[in-house]
Parts: C-alpha cells; structure tokens; sequence
C-alpha cells in the first residue's frame, strides 16, 4: 500500500527544479567537521602510508579535498584491494570503521596486498549528517560514466588505472532510522512520486552483487561480524529493504546497473555492508568494530581464495 506522506518542500506529484532544491539546501546545517574527524586522521597515517589528494569538492565558500590512503610500497604483483567509506556522508561508521581499520589493521596486510583506502567519499554530507551532496543528488546511484555527482566522479577517476587489477571492494555504509523519517520521503518529494514506506531492519546486513555473486564471500564477512553485533533478520515477506533474503543477513542488487560504489571495479568480490546503529542492541563503537571485521574478513577471504 503506498501511504502519501508529507514533506515541507515541493509540491506532490511534482518533482523539485532549482528553487525546490535552493530551499532544501537554505536548510541544511553543519554538525561536524571533516578538518577535525577525518583529515586530522589521516594526516598521521603519513609516515606509514601514501595519502593523496584524489580530487576537490568546490562548494562555494567551502571547498573539501577528497583523500586517500594507500599501500607503501606499491607492487605491481600484488592484489589490490578497495576499501571505501562515507558515501552517504550520515552514515557514520563507515567513515570512522574505514579509518580505524587504516590507523589499527591495514599493517598486517603489508606486503600481501596492494590497499586503497577511501574514507570519506562525501566530506559535506559527513558535515551535515546528510545522505545527499547540495545538488540533491545521492552519490551512491551516480557512480556511471558522466556522473551528475562529484564525488562519484572524483572516486572514478581514482580507480581507473586498477578497476580491472582489483580483487576485493568493500563499501561501508549503515542503514538507519533517518531513511525512514527523512531520507525516503525526502527523495519521493524530489521526484515527484508517492512515498513507499518501508521496514529499517534491525541488525546488520549485506548486498551482495546480483550480477556476480558470491555467497561464500557474503558468509565469511557475517560470520566474522556475527561475533560484534546482531545480524539483521527477514521481515514477514522474508525481505531486507523490500529485497528477498538470498541467506541470513545477505541480499543481492545489480551494483553497476545501479550506480553503486561497489560496483566500479571488476572485482571478483564485492560487498556493501549495512550497520544498524539505532539499535537498542548496538552501540557507536560496536557499529564501528563491526565495519572493521568486516573489511579484515573480507580481505582474508579474498586472499585465500585468490
């Protein structure tokens, strides 16, 4: 059943043009900063790790240098594996997992894999716990050729010379209360379409790629997560989000079809992961461990079965 729902930009049944999104971004507000959580990280990883300046985000009056962390040295042998975080700038522990993950765990892997690191792919949705750039545009269904999202397309121009040298991407990301307050409604009133209301599962999930999967793969990085917090169950049409459960805690989408992050490359192995930190069950920092064993899962998985 499709059950209008009121959101305070846009008029229904039309989709928003330049003033609707000009009143829509009057409203966003900076709750954080990405100088404090994310660079200042980063800039002590330098003494271990090449850090490069990927690309800049000019939103006029800020502008954001886009960063990653990778493997020194760099051998051409090796394989290469993604770890990306921040897509949805709200989704925090993807972020901050990323970064832990560089700042506590990406040493032992030295010399067994070339890592690529991207924490923060959207640093101004991160300022404004957002899941949108200012444009109104969700990066996480541009990342394609002509990408109308900066952030999809500065990521693209940094894994163009590896995409087919890959073997792993993990893009870490959460499910939360806010899709459904905020979020869902907020794109059915952009688009002009009656908003859907939906389940936010409780628990942690993947997305496995409907295209190319990998339900072995899929197991690992929830066994391994399984031991932090509580995977996500079915619903009562045995779905996550409106998808069928493939197996516990895994469900599938087309991930380039899509324009998703997971998707840019020609990795064997992909994943998105989904914390759920409004959960009475989990807290920040059980949220953050999980995106951790996550990424250690998977790259061991990866290496194994290499």
């Amino acid at each position: 059943m499709t059950i209008p729902a009121f959101y305070p930009i846009g008029t229904s049944g039309t989709p928003w043009g330049s003033a609707e999104i000009a009143t829509w971004l009057a409203k966003q507000t900076r709750h954080r900063s990405y100088q404090h959580d994310v660079l200042s990280v980063i800039d002590t990883l330098r003494s271990r790790y090449d850090v490069l300046e990927y690309g800049r985000l000019d939103y006029l009056p800020e502008t954001f240098p886009l960063m990653a962390i990778k493997a020194r040295p760099w051998r051409n042998d090796l394989p290469c594996m993604l770890v990306t975080g921040g897509v949805h700038g709200y989704e925090t522990s993807g972020v901050h997992g990323a970064l832990r993950f560089a700042q506590e765990h990406a040493s032992a892997y030295e010399g067994r894999v070339n890592l690529v690191i991207a924490p923060c792919i959207s640093p101004w949705a991160y300022e404004r716990i957002h899941r949108w750039n200012p444009h109104a545009i969700d990066p996480n269904r541009s990342f394609r050729e002509n990408s109308p999202a900066e952030e999809s397309a500065a990521l693209l121009r940094l894994v163009a010379d590896v995409r087919d040298r890959v073997l792993m991407h993990i893009d870490l990301h959460e499910t939360t209360d806010t899709d459904e307050s905020e979020f869902r409604p907020a794109l059915a009133a952009r688009d002009g379409v009656a908003y859907e209301p939906g389940e936010v599962p409780d628990g942690f999930y993947l997305v496995d790629d409907s295209e190319n999967p990998q339900p072995e793969f899929q197991q690992a990085v929830i066994e391994a997560v399984a031991k932090i917090t509580h995977i996500a169950p079915a619903d009562r049409k045995g779905e996550i989000i409106g998808s069928p459960v493939v197996a516990p805690g895994i469900i599938q989408y087309p991930l380039r079809k899509l324009g998703l992050c997971a998707g840019i490359t020609s990795a064997r192995y992909t994943t998105t992961t989904e914390v759920y930190p409004d959960s009475p069950r989990a807290t920040p920092e059980q949220c953050i461990a999980a995106q951790v064993a996550a990424v250690c899962a998977a790259i061991d998985f990866a290496l194994a079965h290499a």
